[in-house]
């Protein structure tokens, strides 16, 4: 089987011919169709995360289920499924309380050493799934199966970056219809934070990128504002469309402390700010201490946008499949593994919205 590891940080990655990890008990063999390319995946690439090197990168993916464990009892031969960033096993207190974002099992899952490498070391698959690669080996609880005509390149984006985004918006956040929104950073998890507005129904969304490629993607799916943050100052430039108040729900999609900063300052008087991108590990953020109480915002963070995988990815496919939720133009390339390098040379252009391994 061949993989693609990451040996060390900021190196590409090698495809190396490994050998298949042994299916446990609660394990399923899932031969994958497609894999996209997520922030994520840079920034362990890049060993800005807590995360050790080696590792089998990817977490958003989908395909076959081809083997199963003694005791799974989620999915069978034969099923097609999502792969989740974040496992769900539906017994731990995060997941009996609605949490399952939080699930026991995602240390657990994301610490098991699946694979031996060529060298003699062991390693472990992103998130507990690993697929950049032909095939993967999960937790029951780290795959949902759907039953869909959704291209496999369009179901992939579901075990993360779609979920993540447009659950902030209709989850974490609740925007209401007829709301303002703005949304920083517009790669494949802030267009979905702008569709999830959009769906919910707000009234005024603005995209912030600095990539016009990406701002124009934003209007297509939504966006009634697209902001370039090169033109002058973004918390200015969102103040002027919005009658000087500012937004009433803001999100910041990429990571930096600088722009979860202007997302605060973008955001009204008691409106409610939330953070969605993934920091560097070592990364602090600073607010006023006197604004952060007075100001009245709600300031929070989303993981996997509070998403339950197993109610919210099947009625995410729902919206897709009535066209109120568009995942084809989210797609922008199509390469094989062998490209795995390119494809991470996209994401760090920030050239294009999703490239996905197919």
């Amino acid at each position: 089987m061949h993989a693609a590891v990451a040996y060390e940080a900021g190196q590409p990655l090698v495809v190396e011919d490994l050998d298949l990890p042994e299916v446990g008990p609660r394990d399923v063999l899932v031969r994958l169709s497609a894999s996209g390319i997520c922030h994520t995946d840079l920034t362990v690439i890049d060993g800005l995360s807590a995360l050790p090197l080696p590792m089998v990168p990817g977490h958003e993916g989908c395909g076959v289920v081809e083997e199963v464990g003694a005791e799974v009892q989620r999915v069978r031969v034969g099923d097609r499924v999502a792969a989740s960033v974040s496992p769900a096993c539906g017994r731990c207190w995060w997941c009996l309380n609605g949490m399952s974002q939080h699930c026991e099992l995602k240390p657990v899952v994301s610490a098991h050493h699946r694979y031996t490498l060529p060298d003699g070391r062991t390693a472990p698959a992103l998130c507990g799934c690993g697929t950049f690669a032909e095939a993967m080996v999960v937790d029951e609880a780290s795959v949902v199966a759907v039953q869909t005509d959704l291209a496999d390149e369009q179901l992939a984006l579901l075990g993360c970056g779609v979920t993540t985004g447009l659950g902030a918006a209709l989850i974490t956040a609740g925007v209401t219809p007829g709301a303002t929104v703005a949304v920083i950073g517009c790669g494949a998890v802030g267009q979905s934070v702008v569709q999830g507005a959009r769906i919910a129904g707000a009234a005024t969304i603005i995209a912030i990128d600095l990539a016009e490629a990406r701002r124009d993607a934003a209007v297509a799916v939504g966006a009634t504002h697209a902001i370039d943050p090169a033109a002058g100052d973004p918390v200015e430039q969102v103040r002027a469309l919005t009658g000087g108040r500012g937004v009433d729900f803001g999100f910041e999609v990429v990571g930096h402390p600088d722009l979860m900063v202007q997302a605060v300052g973008m955001v009204r008087t008691a409106g409610v700010v939330t953070f969605v991108g993934m920091p560097p590990k070592d990364a602090m953020l600073t607010l006023p201490a006197v604004g952060a109480i007075f100001s009245g915002k709600r300031i929070q963070g989303s993981v996997v946008g509070g998403a339950q995988i197993l109610r919210d990815i099947p009625r995410f496919i729902r919206l897709a499949e009535s066209g109120r939720l568009d995942l084809e133009s989210m797609v922008s390339r199509r390469i094989g593994l062998a490209q795995i390098n390119e494809g991470i040379d996209l994401l760090r252009q920030a050239d294009g919205v999703r490239t996905v391994v197919v």
